[in-house]
């Protein structure tokens, strides 16, 4: 089999990928964001490490000034789900300081694999694709639209580069691998808080933290009893440890 027929690239084609990226109009690849989303997660910790992980805990979607014209949403009631393109603002780094491999928490954090077969944030470009459910939309007082999803998996005040519709027919796959998250448990953990401590919490926050805290929020090599872990969680700070699978609430306290 001669090359044009392989999978290999030929000295043609070389050259016209080449060429390709010179006929590119935005060479210097800029993009601003569009939007900034609210959630509960002040930090980094706590956060779900996939969207849809969050219960029917609201997040909300504020458009910025140029972006905020009712006709830009028109129409997005009709669907379901959205798809948020945003960045890892927390793990942006300089350019061409990144790694070829990462560590998974889904393998324990010691194994590592590609950074394009992973979803970590640690990226040459910190770009994240999150899945989110739309409630509703609300207005604010200048008539500037909101966006009110769930399962939302970002850091309070996070940039969200464009939004674009879910559309079944086309995104769905139920027959896709899943490479070496098909081949890692998904469990939960047992999680105990005192009702003393569950009644200082607003009731719609009180079951969206513990769909939260049964992910295990710890760090994937932290085995430790005794060890406390404090996570923030819409305005309140959370204390707890783990043992054998049961996670226990021992404060909260407004922040």
């Amino acid at each position: 089999m001669d090359r044009g027929q392989s999978g290999n690239c030929t000295d043609k084609g070389e050259k016209d990928m080449a060429a390709g990226k010179k006929e590119n109009r935005n060479a210097d690849h800029r993009i601003r964001p569009v939007a900034y989303i609210h959630t509960d997660f002040p930090t980094k910790f706590g956060i779900p490490r996939q969207s849809g992980l969050t219960g029917d805990l609201e997040a909300k979607i504020v458009f910025e000034p140029e972006f905020s014209s009712p006709e830009a949403v028109r129409g997005i009631e009709e669907f379901s789900h959205l798809w948020l393109i945003w960045e890892f603002s927390e793990n942006v780094r300089k350019p061409g300081n990144w790694s070829a491999t990462v560590r998974p928490p889904r393998l324990g954090g010691n194994t590592r694999v590609g950074v394009f077969a992973t979803r970590s944030p640690f990226r040459p470009n910190p770009l994240g694709l999150s899945v989110v459910k739309l409630k509703r939309v609300e207005q604010l007082g200048n008539g500037a639209p909101v966006l009110v999803v769930t399962g939302a998996d970002m850091m309070d005040g996070t940039p969200v580069f464009d939004i674009k519709p879910y559309v079944p027919f086309a995104d769905s796959h139920p027959e896709a691998k899943g490479g070496f998250t098909d081949q890692t448990k998904e469990y939960e953990l047992a999680v105990e808080i005192p009702e003393e401590l569950l009644g200082i919490l607003p009731e719609e926050k009180r079951d969206p933290l513990r769909v939260v805290l049964a992910q295990d929020p710890r760090p994937s090599y932290q085995e430790d009893p005794d060890r406390v872990y404090g996570m923030e969680f819409a305005g309140y700070e959370v204390k707890f440890t783990v043992s054998e699978k049961v996670l226990q609430v021992h404060s909260v306290m407004k922040t």
